[in-house]
């Protein structure tokens, strides 16, 4: 297996690491992020800076981060999942910008209602962030739970995308 190509990025909300295999896409993680990849693993892939993929990854974040890209166009490779995982990030690609599902909303659509937790813990070891949009996913009561890059992240991704949810002031989206 050819071993993974990478990139980092650095967006505005913290130093980002891509990663490309042969298939496509497989991996966007904030630095430092639960579930992301380690430094053990990373030494094992390839850092590159001029790959066509992660360049036009790079591209449209910041399209996205501009506020003038809503809908990701990139190939994806998510075999690194169970199939149940990969159920789930397939499903989360269908929710558009600007609206959210609940855990709950998500387990039903897979015709899986009981698999709430499931669902949760496939949410957030999904190895691509933001382009796979794990950031919708809200509670229940449409309350903010955990996201692996950090709740602060979420909730700025969130009012990027002008999401109609309540926010709350106290925490910087965009920390300096």
């Amino acid at each position: 297996m050819t071993p993974l190509l990478t990139q980092q990025w650095n967006s505005p909300l913290g130093p980002m690491i891509l990663a490309a295999s042969d298939l496509g896409l497989c991996g966007v993680w904030f630095e430092g992020q639960r579930h992301g990849p380690s430094v053990e693993r990373l030494r094992g892939w390839t850092s590159v800076t001029a790959h066509p993929l992660l360049q036009d990854a790079c591209t449209q974040l910041q399209a996205y981060f501009t506020g003038d890209l809503s809908r990701f166009d990139l190939p994806l490779d998510l075999s690194a999942g169970t199939a149940f995982q990969q159920s789930v990030w397939q499903a989360l690609l269908h929710i558009p910008s600007g609206h959210s599902q609940s855990y709950g909303d998500l387990a039903r659509q897979l015709n899986n209602p009981k698999a709430v937790r499931a669902v949760g813990a496939a949410v957030g070891r999904n190895p691509v962030s933001i382009i796979v949009p794990c950031h919708r996913i809200l509670g229940g009561g449409g309350q903010l739970t955990g996201y692996a890059g950090g709740l602060w992240r979420k909730q700025a991704l969130l009012k990027l995308e002008g999401h109609p949810i309540a926010l709350p002031t106290t925490v910087a989206l965009f920390p300096e």
